[in-house]
Parts: C-alpha cells; sequence; structure tokens
C-alpha cells in the first residue's frame, strides 16, 4: 500500500481540521473536540433570541431581560467588546450601534431610574400618547419619593408623594395616563403660561376629556400653582379650547363683564357652526382668531359662517389674538353697551371698584396679590418661592 492510499484512507475516516506533518512524512489531522465549536453556535443563538426581545422595544434591551433569556453578564460583556451591542447606561443595551430613537430612549429612562417604580410622565407621557406641536428633548420620569434614584443624563426625574390608582398603562413603554399627565407637567412647567399651554393643547386634541381633567386635579396634588390650575381647567371646562380665548375670559372678568356661553352650537345652512364665546343677554358673539384663520380657505369659510349669524340676528365681533388686550375688551362693552337692551341689564362700559370689605385676587406668572377695596388695607405679595412679605397701602 502506498502513501497516497494511507492519506486517502485517512482523509476518508476523519474530520476535516488542521494538516500537520510528522517528521515520518505521513499527513494526518487532527479534530476539534466538541467543547471547542459549541459556543460559537450558543452564542449566534443568544444574539438571536436577544434581537428578537429589543424588536418590540426599538432595539434595546434591558439586562434583566438578557439574563431571564438565558445570557450572562460573559455573554453581554463579550457582545459589546466586539462592536456588536453598545451600553446606553447601567442597565440599558442596544443591541445595534445606531443612536437611540424616541422610543428606545424612553424605555431607557425607565430602565435605568428603576423599572418597578419608574413610568414616563408629564409631556413626555403626553407625546407618547399622540399629543403633536410641543416639543421637549428631555424625558421626564416620576418615581415615588421614597425611593434612591441616580442622575442620568437626558432624564428628568420628578419625586411625587404618591400615585393615583390605575394611572399607569403597562402596555408598551410604563406611561401615566393624559389626564393625570396633563396636570403634573402643569405643575412642573416652567411658568404658567407653558402650564396653561399644556392643559389646553391636552383637550384640545382629544387625549382626555374636560370631566377627566377635573378630576384628575382634583386628586393630583402638585407642589406649585394649585389655585392657577384650578382656574384653568375650571375655564376649559367651561368650554375654553386656547390661549387666546383664556387670555380673553380674564380680561372680561377683570373688566366686570358676566361669563359668556362658550363652544355654543349652533345649526347653519352649512352644517354646525360652533361660536368662540356668546353672550345672550346682547345677542353678540366674539370669535378669538388665531394665526390659522388666516390660511388657505379659512378666511372664506368664517365669512360665510359670520354671514349666516349675521342674518340670524347676532352680532359678530372677530379679533386677533395678537390684538391689544384693553382693545379687546372694550370693543365688547361698546357692543354691549350699544346694544337694545334695558339699564338694567346693561354692562358696565369701567373696572368695577369691589365692595367694601371684598377681596380682590390677581394671579400673575411670578406673584400673587391680595388687597382690600380701594387699596386701604395691607397687601401680602408672595414670590416663587413661596416665601410672602407685607406691604403698606398702594399709593397714588
Amino acid at each position: 500500500m502506498t502513501v497516497e492510499h494511507i492519506d486517502r484512507e485517512r482523509d476518508e475516516s476523519t474530520p476535516p481540521g488542521p494538516r500537520c506533518a510528522a517528521s515520518t512524512g505521513l499527513a494526518f489531522t487532527i479534530a476539534q473536540p466538541p467543547s471547542v465549536r459549541q459556543p460559537q453556535a450558543m452564542d449566534r443563538e443568544r444574539l438571536a433570541t436577544a434581537r428578537r426581545l429589543a424588536q418590540s422595544q426599538d432595539g434595546v434591551v434591558s439586562r434583566r431581560q438578557l439574563y431571564a433569556a438565558g445570557l450572562s453578564e460573559i455573554h453581554v460583556r463579550r457582545a459589546v467588546e466586539s462592536g456588536r451591542w453598545r451600553m446606553h447606561g447601567r442597565q440599558t443595551v442596544a443591541v445595534h450601534t445606531a443612536p437611540l430613537d424616541v422610543v428606545a430612549r424612553r424605555w431607557r429612562a425607565v430602565w435605568e431610574v428603576g423599572e418597578s417604580i419608574a413610568a414616563i410622565d408629564g409631556v413626555t407621557a403626553l407625546q407618547a400618547a399622540g399629543m403633536k406641536g410641543y416639543e421637549d428633548d428631555r424625558v421626564h420620569v416620576s418615581a415615588k419619593h421614597n425611593h434612591n434614584t441616580v442622575a442620568t443624563r437626558g432624564i428628568t426625574v420628578h419625586k411625587i408623594i404618591r400615585r393615583v390608582p390605575d394611572e399607569v398603562l403597562a402596555s408598551g413603554v410604563p406611561r401615566v395616563r393624559p389626564a393625570v399627565a396633563a396636570v403634573r407637567a402643569a405643575h412642573w412647567a416652567v411658568s404658567d403660561r407653558q402650564a396653561a399651554l399644556v392643559l389646553l393643547m391636552t383637550v384640545q386634541q382629544k387625549l382626555t376629556t374636560p370631566p377627566l381633567l377635573a378630576a384628575a386635579q382634583r386628586s393630583v396634588r402638585g407642589r406649585t400653582r394649585r389655585a392657577f390650575i384650578s382656574a384653568v381647567v375650571r375655564d376649559i371646562a367651561s368650554g375654553v379650547e386656547s390661549l387666546g380665548e383664556l387670555d380673553f375670559a380674564r380680561r372680561c372678568r377683570r373688566r366686570g363683564l358676566p361669563e359668556p356661553s362658550r363652544q355654543v352650537v349652533r345649526h347653519g345652512a352649512r352644517g354646525r357652526i360652533y361660536l368662540d364665546v356668546r353672550w345672550d343677554c346682547c345677542d353678540l358673539v366674539v370669535e378669538i382668531d388665531g394665526a390659522h384663520h388666516r390660511q388657505g380657505l379659512n378666511v372664506m369659510m368664517d365669512n360665510l359662517r359670520q354671514n349666516a349669524l349675521v342674518l340670524a340676528g347676532d352680532r359678530v365681533l372677530r379679533i386677533d389674538v395678537i390684538a391689544a388686550s384693553r382693545v379687546r375688551v372694550r370693543l365688547v362693552q361698546e357692543a354691549c353697551a350699544s346694544s337694545p337692551i334695558s339699564s338694567s341689564t346693561r354692562l358696565p362700559l369701567h373696572t368695577p371698584t369691589p365692595a367694601a370689605g371684598s377681596m380682590y385676587s390677581a394671579v400673575t406668572s411670578d406673584r400673587r396679590i391680595h388687597r382690600t377695596a380701594g387699596g386701604a388695607g395691607r397687601r401680602t405679595v408672595r414670590g416663587a418661592g413661596g416665601r410672602s412679605r407685607h406691604r403698606g397701602p398702594r399709593r397714588g
């Protein structure tokens, strides 16, 4: 038997492997033991399992989920060091190396703060529910005040005293219901204007209803601007749907005008007509026009609605949001005063003076002033920090 026949028989009976030559000149093979090939196949299987877990979470998965699926810390570290995965904090693992998108950053915020105690809240929860037109790059998360949390870049943690029953939705990213999230976002806002905007946008975009918002306002007890939020929620419940209508309603109250009817529904030749404000006592309708009323065919549609109201016997005032506030209220006062009604029901043309012994309260964005009739009493000014200081009577 020749050397070639010996080599051929060895090749047929021996699994493929690295060849080496012996001193005798005969070629032979060394088979790899199963323990050397098994980890590579198991790593591929674990990688596929991790990708399946992250598929429904926009490419991210937590360490707890990986360990529950059978991966160990060594497997996670090996995948990160090889450049297949990337860590985004202590608990978040991305099964890719691209930047995280919006939903992935929300998952990361919940995992980094604490999966069992955290839920996205405030503006972030409203954006997850579908709010449009409001930009905030930070991820707002709420957690109970008795839990310790670690500061993480891009995440704003808000400590709350208690949670409202059934406020957290478990489907998808843990998030707070829109009504509760809107009230908390108003408490966490940087100004009263921003707080009112969040509340109005939540109802305007049909994320919640005014009754649910009012119930959440009574349940959620924030640390700031409680009286202001309560007043805004009452205005929303009465029909206010925009910041322009909210400002107009407050200025009318300061001028002593009675409360009008809001969002009145009329039926015209082209269907239903929704009126922003209407005083039944003098058949006066006020439309607060924002910038969108000047776009496209909105001007023509507004004119047709106005013509239908005038023909039905109403008087219509169209006021732009950017108009001066005093001019807006003065127009309403003059229109009401010139209406053919009795003097007993005619609306005042001046700002009424509070009766003796009554209290007039004006809430502004940075302070709250209380004064008695005629300015005879002492004034209490509360700053943004809650500290009170007393001043003497107002002069002039």
